[in-house]
C-alpha cells in the first residue's frame, strides 16, 4: 500500500504533504487542540477520519460557526444520554444545533422540572469528564433497526432517509441522502458502550472536549413540528468554546431578557394579547397607541414627500382573488381557513395586500405617464402562524404592514429600486436604527413561477442597486418568495442582535397573472414591473423591535408621556398646570402627578416609567418663573427658566434626538 498525497488548505495558505497509508485528520492538525472537525472535498467529516489521496483537508477551528455547531450537537449527545441514565423510560426525538445552543426532544411521561435539569446538568459533568469517545459507523437500515426497536421516533427516521430527511424539522441532523450512521459513546479506557444515537454526525473527538455549557430550560414541542403529532418534551442548552465565552453568553441573555418586548409591553402598560382574543392578535393600549400612531404619522408624511399616494383595502376578500394570485396554490397553509359565505363562496382573510393593490391598478387603463405609480398602505393583513412560533408582537397571526408596491417601466426598474433603498434606510435611521447589512435572497427551484430569464433579470437588478449602498451584502440562495428575488435589509440592535427589517421584492410575475398593462410613448401596450416593499415588516413587529432596542427608554419624540411634571407640594400644582399648558401648545405630551406620593415617589415612578424629562416645582422656581429640570439618566439642572425649559424639550422632539 502507498503513500498518500494530501493537501492541507488553512485560508490563504495551501500545503501539500505525503502521509502514511491510515493517517486520519487528527494526525494531520495534532497539536492544535483548536480542531475539532475537518472539512474534506466541502464535507465535514470527523477528526477520525482517514484521509485519501488527493483529498483537500481543511482544518474545522471550534470557534467557527461549523465548529460551534458540532460542539452543541455533540453536547445535545451527551445531554441525551444524561436523560436516559436519570429517565430510562425516555424515548428519543432530534437533538439537532440551534443558533447559541442545542436543544432534544424526549417523550416521557412526566414534564421536566427545574429541579430535573440541575440533576441532568450534574450527570452531564461525569460524562464529560468520562472521556467518552464518539464513534462513527456506518449501518444498514435493518441493522439500524434492529438496534433502535425500543425507539419509536428513531424508527421514523429511519424511515425518512432519501426522501423527506431534508425538511426544517431537525430531523436532516439524524438521516439524510447518503448512508445511514450510528454514533456510539464509548468508554475511554475500556472501549465498551455507553450509550448510542442515530446520526449523520460529525461529532468532537470525546466529550472532553466539551469546555463549557448550560441548561437553559424545558418547553413542549410536537414531533417534527407538526400538531398532529405527539407532543414531546424539549430541553435547550447552550455550549461554548470556553467559560468566559458562556459567561459573556449568558451576560447577554440576561440584558436580552430585561429588554423582551412581552415583558416591557407589561410593565410600560403599552399592549396585550388577551387570550379571549387569540394567540397572536394584539391590543395596544393607550400609552401604546400614542407610540403606534407617531411611528406611523412620521413614516406617513416621510412617504408623502416622496410620491406616494395612499390607499386603502378591505381585510376579507373572495378566494378566486388569491387562486389569481398564486397564494392559494403556494401559501395556503400560512392562511387561515376559508368562510363559506353568499351561497358557499370561499372568503379569506387576506395574508398579503398585494392582490389587491393589482385591482386598484388595473381599476382603469394607465399611461407611462403615470409610471412610476407607488401605493401604499397601513395594511391590515392574517397569516395562521403555527402556536409554537407565534412569539409577541414579533410573530404574529394578525399584523398591520407599511406595504407599498411600485409599478414602473423596466427601464425605471434600475433607478426605481436605487431610490427605494435609499429611501428605506435613511427612514430606518430616522428611526434610531444604524447599524444594516443586505441580503438577497435568490429563486427557490422547487417553488417559483415564471420565467428564468426574468428571474436572473430581477435579481441582477436588485443585486446592482444593494451594492451601490456601500454595505455588507449577504447571499440566501433559494430564499426568495415564489414570484421573485427579494433585497432585505438586516439590522443590528442597542445589544447586537440581528433583526431583519425591510423587504424590497422585484416582481415580473403577478403582473402577467392579472394582466397588468400601461400604454407606452409609442402608443403600445407594454407590462409593468411590480416592486414590493414593506419597510417596516410590521407595524407591531417594529414596535417590539424599537422597545427591545431602547429598552423601553423611547427617544423624546416617540415617548408616550415626553413630560412629567412633579411638585414639591400640592401648593405647586396650578403653577405646573401653567407650564404644562406652554407645553401643550407645542404638540408636546405632558402629565402633571397629582398623586398623594412624596416628591421622591414621584420621580421613582416618571424613572420606572421611562419618561424622558421631568420638570419639579417649588416655592423658589415658582417665584423666578423656572423649574429644576430633571433628565431620565438622573441628572439634574436647577433653576432653569420655563421658557429655555420648553424650548429645550421642543428642539428634543422636532429634531428626534436620539437620547
Amino acid at each position: 500500500m502507498s503513500d498518500a498525497r494530501v493537501i492541507i488548505k488553512r485560508d490563504p495558505e495551501r500545503e501539500e504533504r505525503l502521509v502514511a497509508t491510515g493517517t486520519t485528520a487528527a494526525d494531520l492538525f495534532d497539536g492544535d487542540r483548536s480542531v475539532v472537525a475537518a472539512r474534506v472535498g466541502g464535507q465535514l467529516k470527523d477528526l477520525a477520519y482517514v484521509v485519501a489521496d488527493g483529498d483537500e483537508v481543511e482544518p474545522v477551528p471550534m470557534d467557527s460557526e461549523d465548529g460551534l455547531n458540532i460542539l452543541r450537537h455533540s453536547t445535545a449527545h451527551v445531554m441525551a444520554q444524561a436523560v436516559q441514565e436519570l429517565f430510562p423510560e425516555a424515548k428519543l426525538g432530534i437533538g439537532p444545533p440551534i443558533k447559541d445552543g442545542f436543544y432534544y426532544d424526549f417523550d416521557v411521561e412526566t414534564p421536566f422540572h427545574p429541579d430535573d435539569l440541575k440533576r441532568i446538568e450534574k450527570k452531564m459533568q461525569e460524562i464529560i469528564k468520562r472521556g467518552q469517545l464518539f464513534s462513527r459507523r456506518v449501518v444498514a437500515d435493518e441493522e439500524a433497526r434492529a438496534e433502535l426497536a425500543g425507539e419509536p421516533y428513531k424508527l421514523e427516521l429511519i424511515g425518512l432517509k432519501g426522501s423527506d430527511a431534508t425538511s426544517d424539522d431537525g430531523a436532516n441532523v439524524e438521516v439524510g441522502g447518503g448512508e445511514l450512521t450510528i454514533y456510539d459513546n464509548l468508554d475511554a479506557k475500556t472501549g465498551e458502550l455507553c450509550w448510542k444515537d442515530l446520526c449523520r454526525g460529525p461529532h468532537l473527538p470525546t466529550t472532553r472536549n466539551i469546555p463549557a455549557f448550560k441548561l437553559m430550560r424545558s418547553a413542549a414541542a410536537y414531533w417534527r413540528g407538526s400538531e398532529k403529532n405527539k407532543q414531546l418534551q424539549r430541553l435547550y442548552g447552550t455550549a461554548w468554546p470556553s467559560r468566559d465565552a458562556l459567561k459573556a453568553h449568558l451576560t447577554f441573555l440576561e440584558e436580552a431578557e430585561k429588554r423582551d418586548h412581552r415583558k416591557l409591553g407589561s410593565e410600560l402598560d403599552l399592549f396585550s394579547i388577551p387570550e379571549e382574543i387569540g394567540s397572536g392578535l394584539a391590543v395596544f393600549h393607550p400609552k401604546g397607541g400614542i407610540i403606534r400612531r407617531v411611528m406611523e404619522d412620521y413614516s406617513r408624511r416621510r412617504h408623502e414627500e416622496a410620491g406616494y399616494e395612499f390607499v386603502y383595502t378591505p381585510h376579507a376578500t373572495k378566494g378566486k382573488l388569491f387562486e389569481l394570485s398564486g397564494h392559494l396554490d403556494w401559501y395556503a397553509d400560512g392562511m387561515y381557513p376559508p368562510m363559506q359565505l353568499d351561497e358557499g363562496i370561499d372568503y379569506y382573510l387576506k395574508p398579503m395586500n398585494c392582490p389587491m393593490h393589482n385591482l386598484i391598478y388595473r381599476a382603469r387603463g394607465r399611461s407611462y405617464r403615470e409610471l412610476p405609480m407607488r401605493l401604499f398602505e397601513f395594511g391590515t393583513v392574517y397569516r395562521y402562524e403555527k402556536s409554537g412560533v407565534v412569539h409577541g408582537l414579533t410573530r404574529a397571526r394578525g399584523f398591520t404592514q407599511d406595504d407599498a408596491h411600485i409599478y414602473c417601466t423596466k427601464e425605471q426598474m434600475a433607478g426605481e429600486l436605487d431610490s427605494l433603498l435609499t429611501f428605506v434606510l435613511n427612514l430606518l435611521r430616522d428611526y434610531g436604527l444604524d447599524d444594516f447589512y443586505l441580503e438577497l435572497s435568490t429563486k427557490d427551484p422547487e417553488k417559483y413561477i415564471g420565467s428564468d430569464e426574468d428571474w436572473e433579470e430581477a435579481t441582477e437588478t436588485l443585486r446592482a442597486a444593494a451594492e451601490k449602498q456601500n454595505l455588507d451584502l449577504v447571499l440566501d440562495p433559494g430564499g426568495a418568495a415564489f414570484y421573485g428575488p427579494k433585497i432585505s435589509v438586516q439590522t443590528k440592535d442597542a445589544i447586537g442582535r440581528t433583526w431583519q427589517m425591510s423587504t424590497i421584492q422585484v416582481d415580473f410575475q403577478l403582473p402577467q397573472r392579472f394582466d397588468l398593462e400601461y400604454q407606452g410613448a409609442d402608443g403600445n401596450r407594454a407590462r409593468p414591473v411590480m416592486i414590493h416593499r414593506a419597510l417596516f415588516g410590521s407595524i407591531e413587529r417594529f414596535f417590539a423591535v424599537l422597545l427591545e432596542h431602547y429598552a423601553g427608554a423611547f427617544p423624546a419624540w416617540l415617548a408616550p408621556v415626553q413630560v412629567v411634571g412633579i411638585p414639591i407640594t400640592d401648593a405647586h400644582i396650578p403653577y405646573l398646570q401653567e407650564v404644562a399648558a406652554k407645553l401643550r401648545a407645542k404638540g408636546i405630551r405632558v402629565e402633571i402627578d397629582t398623586a398623594d406620593d412624596r416628591m421622591q415617589k414621584k420621580i421613582r415612578n416618571a424613572q420606572k416609567a421611562k419618561v424622558p424629562y421631568m420638570l419639579l416645582a417649588g416655592d423658589e422656581d415658582a417665584s423666578n418663573g423656572a423649574v429644576s429640570f430633571r433628565y431620565r439618566n438622573g441628572e439634574q439642572k436647577n433653576g432653569i427658566p420655563v421658557d429655555e425649559a420648553v424650548a429645550e424639550i421642543v428642539k428634543a422632539v422636532e429634531e428626534r434626538v436620539q437620547v
